[in-house]
């Protein structure tokens, strides 16, 4: 099959998460000077970006939660949001999955701690429309109509494609999946995180069951080789981060393929491979909390997401930014960054909704007795 290019691979991935659709906020937290940001559904309605930014200001902080600095880019995102706006950036438990997000925003609820803003697997994004507060960031338009909700509810971000990292200097290159079923892996496979809680791992399997035989609509392969692995011995039940690779304990990682080409700054022989025939493409997706204690913040960490400055942030960790397209157009677009993103050779898969929830059924049934 040819190789993917690059602009269109991230309009095809547009059917992660189209099927979505469309408690008051705590009083007195940065919104007590009439800003109406709490209720502002774009820019516009605060009276402008300037108006937006001084109301940001004026409450001082933003909560993010589950944003890894290694991350697509989110250390220096969230720097240079800081840096740039005078605005505290309180990070809290960058290592958690997109459940935990949404369970920390039902914990911390009505307290100056929970979290403003939400960045999400789209299968637990799908479940949780009702906490989000719609907001049309200002360059809404350059946003393809399927990788966003019409009111503003919840907009895709940045996406990629599932990969195999490995430390070149410890295993050979694998050439697909069941390439990590052979000894020369022993010991040596991690999967970041659990599939049936975090949206990287989830990919993962699906990855596992189309370079199975499986498909989209089946991910049983998938699963069957996960048990497979275990019984090998191959299969490591550590969630890898940067310290793991770098210490070599995790020396092959299932993830997005924009996390483990970064990981190649820090060890030089970390390689990225997006097996053929078994190409597996998501978006995440960003919303604002309804229940936001910084609700000027956390829409102005929106316009700073979705400018070609933010967007060129996430291009620059290897992540494919939502507005590339036209970006690319309109001649703002980082195209060093943008040329150097991982090649696909075959048909990527983007699962509907409908099949999202069958995989997710699935694995609630059979993950953890197959592999737990």
């Amino acid at each position: 099959m040819p190789t993917l290019t690059r602009a269109a691979a991230a309009l095809l991935a547009a059917a992660t998460f189209t099927a979505l659709t469309a408690c008051s906020p705590p009083e007195d937290k940065g919104d007590d000077a009439g800003s109406g940001a709490a209720t502002a559904a774009s820019a516009a309605d605060l009276g402008g970006l300037d108006a937006l930014v001084a109301a940001a200001k004026k409450e001082g902080q933003l909560n993010v939660i589950a944003l890894p600095p290694d991350w697509a880019n989110y250390g220096e995102i969230i720097k240079t949001f800081g840096d740039k706006y005078g605005i505290k950036v309180n990070s809290a438990q960058p290592d958690a999955s997109s459940q935990d997000e949404i369970n920390a925003a039902d914990q911390l609820k009505g307290q100056d701690s929970a979290p403003d803003v939400f960045d999400l697997g789209g299968a637990v994004a799908t479940a949780n429309v009702a906490k989000f507060a719609p907001y049309k960031v200002t360059t809404w338009g350059d946003i393809p109509d399927n990788l966003k909700d019409a009111a503003g509810t919840w907009v895709n971000d940045y996406g990629g494609y599932m990969s195999i990292g490995y430390d070149s200097a410890k295993v050979p290159e694998p050439a697909g999946v069941a390439e990590l079923l052979k000894a020369e892996y022993k010991g040596k496979v991690a999967l970041n995180g659990d599939p049936t809680q975090a949206g990287a791992a989830f990919s993962g399997v699906v990855m596992a069951s189309l370079g199975s035989g499986g498909s989209a609509d089946d991910i049983a392969p998938g699963v069957e080789f996960f048990k497979k692995l275990k019984a090998a011995g191959n299969f490591l039940p550590v969630d890898p981060t940067p310290a793991t690779i770098e210490s070599g304990q995790t020396p092959v990682v299932i993830d997005w393929d924009y996390l483990n080409v970064a990981q190649a700054a820090k060890t030089p022989t970390w390689k990225t491979v997006v097996p053929a025939n078994a190409v597996v493409g998501s978006y995440y997706v960003q919303a604002i909390s309804k229940d936001a204690p910084h609700p000027a913040a956390a829409r102005l960490w929106q316009e700073f997401l979705f400018s070609d400055e933010g967007q060129n942030l996430w291009l620059k960790g290897g992540a494919r930014p939502v507005r590339a397209e036209a970006m690319d157009k309109a001649g703002t677009i980082d195209k060093t960054a943008f040329g150097a993103l991982p090649a696909a050779e075959g048909t990527p898969v983007f699962q509907t909704q409908e099949q999202t929830d069958k995989a997710k059924q699935y694995l609630a049934a059979n993950w953890a007795k197959a592999v737990g």
